[in-house]
């Protein structure tokens, strides 16, 4: 069974950074995307960005120039690099991973629990 563990999320001030975690735990055959969503109250979730399992990345365009997503296949993990942060990124954000659990069966897409980010203005 394939578990997300993230980290990273807390509360900062508008131009402020923060830098988000997640990591897959457990056993699985191979990942193959990786990426955050976002859902403030009230709004659709959004995908905020997602990486290959080449590091080919795609970003929302309100996040264009501001938000950075790598993998570290290793770990299998990826880290959000948010900067210049803005009161309307506020939101729980998820992330999610392509897994395939052995070589022969199919990939399902495996959701972390969420981290609240916070920008106050």
């Amino acid at each position: 069974q394939v578990q997300l563990v993230e980290s990273g999320g807390g509360l900062v001030q508008a131009g402020g950074s923060l830098r988000l975690f997640c990591m897959a735990s457990g056993s699985f055959f191979s990942i193959n995307d990786m990426g955050w969503y976002r859902q403030a109250p009230g709004k659709q979730r959004e995908s905020v960005a997602v990486i290959t399992s080449d590091s080919r990345t795609n970003y929302a365009d309100s996040v264009k120039g501001r938000f950075t997503l790598s993998r570290d296949n290793a770990k299998s993990t990826v880290y959000l690099q948010m900067n210049s942060l803005k009161p309307e990124d506020t939101a729980v954000y998820k992330c999610y991973a392509n897994v395939r659990t052995h070589w022969y069966s199919r990939e399902y897409d495996q959701w972390g629990q969420g981290t609240q980010v916070t920008v106050s203005s």
